[in-house]
């Protein structure tokens, strides 16, 4: 337990430091907002900072900090030392800067931003990757929280032949084309206090759980290699019940990069950049950008540590089979065994939640991007309707292959997983352009370590995955070290160009 505190230590400390530190960076001011200057009643509408912050939890909250931890966790206690660091010095670090500079540039969307801080090549490649994931998106947070609803909340059985699934399957996708479609204060705005109520009863309920039930976690000093408390798993060679090891686990499965593209949205997200981006034209002030942006990063790496030390407890008690492909079950138990049948089901809806209020707001960010990428006037409802169907029809056809083929959610999922991650070095190339242009370029480091870090991490697993080009380990850490190294070369070299552009004006 007393990893898990300090863990939880350096991430409210770290964030209470470090955050002040990339406001001061950025430097907020009182000029007028696009929430004002652009106000249109649909995209650009005045919102208050609680609920901006509470619309912004919700957008980046998906499956990620809670099927990435329950998974992540298999590492050992170190996780719960990686998520903090990482979460403080590169995700919330990562969507404060991505949201600050779409907001000071007018309200503009993340491909907008790459095309003005890149060139033409970077911000062709930005926006198909973009597209692509966030249709992935859809298709997985239509997935995941349909499959829990069906499975551990109404009691079905989830499978493709069964149709409550798709009759659950049905009402989301309902709800995400009315959020799509309407303004955003109509639907989100109005209903998103609710979903935050539920998201926070499950939150704080397991939190507490875990001190109330007691639940026993590994420390840093423990014994990873030891039979971890009664907990057991299926040996993947015989199919039969083994022990479970953290310390076997951490050494047979690469920590580095693994780890890092499994726990994902609880350390950093890609994904994120482009939510906060719709978030920065509902803003008042941009003082408000540190609790809208910053801090509630910070708190879904909170939610994160929860789930990852909830987890621990179920697989050391033996509630549960350790098996990182029984995320979505472990969940349920956790829920159950902390909270009770009832507040179990609450908490559960909570969990049901957060990939939902994800979903729609991806789809909505992939109707603007397209709309102001194509130049598609979105004022008439009509007009936004007709491009939404198509984007839907897409989500349809990526979610009916990933439920009718055996391997089809897996696919999606690996996929998901190491695009996000991907996603986010093109946020922090036009962060660290940005100082470049902006006269920071002393501060240009914070952006580029955790940058520098993805590079390789995502170049790495790429080049050894199934996924990917079956290289074996060694080249592929050393074309991810070389990969890195090459993307701060270009990062600093373009960066100077464009400052040197500017003075010359």
């Amino acid at each position: 337990m007393a990893t898990f505190l300090i863990g939880l230590v350096i991430l409210f400390v770290g964030a209470a430091i470090y955050g002040k530190f990339c406001e001061k960076v950025f430097g907020p001011d009182d000029r007028e907002t696009p929430a004002y200057s652009k106000q249109d009643g649909v995209d650009y509408v005045p919102m208050r900072e609680w609920k901006n912050s509470l619309i912004n939890l919700l957008n980046i909250a998906g499956t990620g900090p809670i099927i990435g931890p329950i998974q992540g966790i298999l590492f050992g206690p170190i996780a719960f030392i990686t998520i903090p660091i990482g979460n403080v010095i590169g995700g919330a670090m990562h969507d404060y800067f991505s949201g600050m500079i779409c907001l000071r540039d007018g309200g503009t969307q993340m491909p907008d931003m790459v095309r003005r801080y890149s060139n033409k090549g970077v911000f062709t490649v930005y926006n198909i990757f973009l597209s692509v994931l966030l249709l992935l998106v859809g298709a997985v947070f239509i997935y995941t929280p349909g499959d829990i609803a069906a499975t551990q909340v109404f009691g079905f059985s989830g499978a493709v032949n069964d149709p409550t699934t798709w009759i659950i399957y049905g009402v989301i996708f309902v709800y995400y084309l009315i959020a799509t479609v309407f303004p955003i204060d109509a639907i989100i705005g109005r209903i998103y206090p609710i979903f935050g109520a539920i998201l926070l009863f499950s939150a704080v309920g397991v939190f507490i759980g875990l001190f109330v039930k007691g639940y026993p976690l590994l420390n840093l000093w423990d014994d990873w290699h030891g039979i971890a408390f009664d907990a057991w798993a299926v040996d993947a060679a015989t199919g039969e019940q083994a022990a479970f090891s953290y310390g076997q686990y951490f050494d047979a499965n690469h920590f580095i990069p693994i780890f890092f593209i499994t726990v994902a949205c609880g350390i950093l997200s890609g994904f994120h950049s482009t939510q906060t981006a719709i978030i920065s034209r509902t803003m008042k002030s941009e003082k408000q950008g540190r609790m809208t942006f910053y801090n509630m990063m910070v708190l879904e790496g909170f939610i994160a540590m929860i789930w990852a030390a909830a987890a621990m407890g179920v697989y050391n008690l033996g509630l549960q089979e350790v098996n990182a492909s029984l995320a979505t079950g472990t969940i349920g138990v956790i829920c159950k065994n902390i909270l009770g049948s009832v507040g179990g089901v609450i908490a559960l809806v909570g969990v049901i939640v957060l990939p939902i209020t994800s979903g729609d707001t991806a789809l909505r960010s992939l109707r603007l991007s397209i709309s102001e990428s194509l130049h598609i006037d979105q004022s008439s409802k009509a007009k936004r309707l007709g491009l939404s169907a198509i984007i839907f029809a897409l989500v349809a056809v990526i979610l009916v292959f990933a439920k009718s083929s055996p391997s089809g959610f897996n696919t999606l999922w690996r996929y998901f997983a190491w695009s996000n991650q991907t996603l986010s070095l093109f946020a922090f190339l036009g962060i660290s352009v940005w100082m470049f242009e902006n006269k920071k370029a002393k501060w240009v480091w914070v952006p580029l370590i955790p940058a520098a870090w993805y590079t390789f991490v995502t170049v790495t697993y790429i080049a050894n995955a199934q996924i990917g080009f079956h290289i074996p380990w060694m080249p592929a850490y050393i074309i991810g070290v070389c990969a890195a190294a090459a993307y701060v070369i270009i990062v600093v070299w373009y960066g100077n160009k464009r400052a040197a552009r500017l003075q010359k004006l």
